[in-house]
């Protein structure tokens, strides 16, 4: 196989493109003794940026509530990253824009969502691992049926 149609996938460029925090009931919130319920929420976007250069994100959403539907905060969290794709398949870039990006992504969006909450006063949110291929098999499975 010569040089030019080799397959490459590479990491260009890793960056938060969004960061939010929000304690709406601070100071008070910090007298809570209850436990909040956390709920999070991920999604991941693509898209091409130039001949060979994708944008490929997951946005994960913390929030943490009490019983009585009181915002303990919300965090959100927009991971980002532009990787090189070249000599590829289009059906196995689609892939490793929904499966193997967003793999590599998401440590960081975990380590800021974490950093972010323990800035805030909490203690650490650790996100538990995410299975993309699960996740992109359903979208898959979603837009055949619709």
């Amino acid at each position: 196989m010569s040089e030019q149609t080799q397959p490459i996938f590479s990491i260009e460029k890793l960056y938060v493109k969004d960061l939010s925090l929000e304690v709406p009931h601070a100071p008070g919130i910090f007298l809570e003794s209850e436990t909040p319920e956390v709920d999070m929420r991920v999604a991941t976007h693509s898209q091409k940026i130039e001949e060979e250069f994708y944008e490929c994100g997951i946005t994960v959403t913390i929030t943490a509530k009490l019983k009585d539907e009181r915002v303990v905060f919300l965090s959100e969290v927009n991971q980002a990253g532009i990787f090189r794709l070249s000599n590829i398949p289009e059906e196995d870039i689609k892939i490793l824009l929904g499966v193997a990006c967003p793999n590599i992504l998401f440590p960081y969006a975990r380590e800021t969502v974490s950093s972010t909450v323990t800035r805030a006063g909490f203690p650490p949110v650790l996100l538990a691992p995410i299975n993309f291929d699960a996740m992109y098999h359903q979208s898959l499975e979603q837009e055949a049926a619709a």
